[in-house]
């Protein structure tokens, strides 16, 4: 197969970085298993012959990509993309931690938890139609301080920032890109003619496949996609079931801690459900996404790789996502509230609270029990399968010498008796890492302390992996790579949805719009001009509605903007909504001008890169132009 190699770029790169033939590289056989020595990234690399034609890094040492010409580019980009991830994550776990400590500062300075501590006059209706008891407001204190320690100022601030660090993060990781497939030699590498050549390697006649497309079998596989997706929303409804039950059955139980705690319980033991349901719709996903990859009939591996990432991402977005949805934007508002003023409904001083608990629970499961389980059942495997084997024992003949064992061949069983890996196990580790990336992003208004928990993760996945690459898994197939694939645009739509999903916690599941609508428009101090007084005071009482209930006097309140008398919405309810929806729009608006402005202003490929084709084209152009002939002296050539 004659490749279409740049010759000059050839020529350059052996003549400025010539391999030494005097030091003998310690992995010559790149198909050999390294010693552990390459795992920190302190191995040298070296070309195996002088002959081979690759780039120059494997030259040498390299700190970032110690496994690109063991395991192949592809393997080496995903390195280098977790590690650019982890080393920007530092700077929005440090402004996370910073906003986090800030409301903690505040933590019993709120006007808003003041007055529900203090209101053990107001009595509010029970959590469920039978035999939930009546509760007072001051009864969840602690649950309202905690709430404004999260929902504050600094929470909108900081949702602006993460919209704005998500876009610098992937622009800036389109300069690293091209930098590192500059130097290997891959920037204008082509997948398709690759895998054309390979084919024609195989068999000279072979015939490409023609593109098609058939409108009836992408009819088809929408239909399935939406059922499935349907399968997982209504699993995020059988969670919420779960959630209303377990609150009645907390309030009615014998024991005060429980009855008192009925709905944070509730959501906890919804949380940790949450998480078993990820870890089992995560296999069934997968073997879904293959199905209906195998019923698309893609034309070539890299088209049916690209069809499954987006299916199985789309599933596993529903599985992890369905219910924190539910719990952010329709929790207490869904239903006839002037009927049941028992519909599950959102705390009196907000909801943000329960999507922080839910958050906070499910990714520490996955960090933890997940992580442990993905090292530890591939390296009790390992153990296992070395305490099987036993070295064979033969009786020596007198006199004969004991053969001496070839390095090479041990290497090689070694790496044979390891785990088997399949085409996907890559893609495994690129899906933990974005759906991280989703969770750090989307809701990070609720949980500021996200960016953090994925950061200690990161720093532990990252050497994780390359153990379990190294020692408990065969060696992948190299295969070449000059970006991340599809994840690119998948990152670049989950920053999109990072926008909206920000703007809607803030605007709809916060208290921070209402607050606002109150204090300048309804609060004491548009009434009288007394700086001294807080302009929330009164909110709650404020945010609160009447249900008069028979044989109970006078009433009871629960948490909505309803007339005592017909139980439709008063004006105030028309006033908070119209302020959430100018907020979100304006929200939304402003964070993606500044992402296209930062999208604008930092270029996807650097100067240096641009110059150095630049240069390689002028070079190739003059030493093309200096033979031909000139047109003063005909019979003469230029030099």
């Amino acid at each position: 197969h004659q490749k279409n190699w740049d010759t000059a770029t050839i020529r350059m790169r052996h003549e400025t970085d010539p391999p030494n033939p005097n030091k003998i590289p310690r992995h010559a056989d790149s198909t050999a298993p390294p010693g552990p020595d390459i795992l920190l990234g302190v191995e040298e690399h070296f070309l195996a012959s002088p002959n081979n034609v690759v780039s120059s890094s494997c030259y040498k040492p390299h700190l970032t990509f110690p496994s690109r010409c063991y395991f192949g580019e592809k393997v080496a980009l995903y390195f280098a993309w977790l590690g650019w991830y982890t080393y920007l994550l530092g700077i929005a776990a440090v402004a996370g931690l910073v906003v986090f400590t800030a409301g903690i500062t505040v933590f019993n300075s709120s006007q808003v938890s003041k007055e529900i501590c203090e209101a053990s006059n107001i009595i509010m209706c029970p959590l469920c139609d039978q035999k939930c008891p009546f509760w007072l407001l001051s009864d969840t204190c602690t649950y309202a301080r905690v709430t404004h320690m999260i929902d504050n100022e600094g929470t909108v601030l900081f949702a602006m920032f993460m919209a704005i660090w998500a876009t610098v993060f992937l622009e800036l990781w389109k300069r690293k890109r091209a930098n590192v497939v500059t130097d290997w030699d891959l920037y204008r590498w082509d997948e398709e003619e690759e895998e054309l050549a390979m084919e024609l390697i195989n068999n000279l006649q072979h015939e490409p496949r023609r593109y098609q497309h058939s409108y009836f079998r992408s009819t088809i596989m929408l239909l399935l996609v939406l059922v499935m997706i349907a399968v997982l929303i209504g699993i995020a409804h059988a969670l919420i079931i779960y959630r209303v039950i377990a609150t009645a059955l907390f309030t009615q139980s014998n024991f005060e801690f429980l009855r008192e705690q009925a709905n944070t319980i509730a959501v906890m033991t919804g949380a940790v459900l949450h998480y078993i349901t990820i870890v089992i719709m995560t296999k069934i996903n997968r073997h879904v996404a293959l199905y209906l990859c195998d019923l698309e009939k893609p034309r070539t591996f890299s088209q049916r790789e690209n069809n499954f990432t987006v299916k199985i991402f789309t599933f596993q977005f529903f599985t992890n996502f369905s219910s924190l949805i539910y719990i952010a934007f329709f929790l207490g508002r869904l239903g006839l509230g002037h009927t049941s003023p028992t519909l599950p409904r959102c705390h009196p001083s907000g909801c943000i609270t329960d999507l922080f608990i839910q958050m906070a629970i499910i990714m520490l499961l996955k960090q933890t029990i997940s992580n442990v389980m993905e090292y530890l059942i591939p390296w009790i495997a390992h153990k296992l399968r070395k305490k099987q084997q036993r070295p064979k024992k033969r009786s020596m003949i007198l006199g004969e010498e004991k053969e001496a064992e070839d390095p090479c061949k041990r290497q090689w069983l070694s790496n044979y008796q390891l785990k088997e890996v399949n085409i996907f196990s890559l893609f495994d580790e690129f899906l933990e890492m974005v759906i991280q990336y989703s969770f750090t992003t989307i809701f990070v208004a609720a949980f500021p302390l996200a960016p953090l928990l994925a950061f200690f993760n990161n720093l532990f996945e990252i050497r994780l992996d390359a153990i379990k690459m190294m020692r408990l898994h065969q060696r992948m197939v190299p295969r070449k790579a000059k970006d991340i694939g599809i994840w690119l645009q998948v990152l670049e739509a989950i920053g999109i949805l990072a926008v909206i999903g920000n703007g809607l916690v803030i605007a709809i599941t916060s208290d921070f719009i209402p607050v606002q609508v109150y204090k300048y428009t309804y609060s004491p101090c548009m009434m009288e001009n007394s700086p001294s007084l807080d302009c929330s005071t009164g909110y709650i009482n404020y945010s609160l509605s009447v249900f008069r209930i028979q044989d109970f006097e006078p009433y009871t309140k629960y948490r909505d903007y309803r007339n005592a008398d017909d139980y439709s919405y008063t004006v105030q309810f028309w006033h908070i909504f119209a302020a959430r929806l100018a907020f979100l729009i304006l929200f939304e608006h402003v964070a993606l001008c500044v992402k296209l402005i930062a999208a604008w202003y930092i270029p996807d490929v650097p100067q240096s890169v641009k110059n150095q084709f630049l240069d390689r084209k002028h070079s190739n152009l003059r030493k093309d132009l200096r033979w031909q002939l000139c047109p003063n002296f005909p019979f003469k050539l230029c030099f």
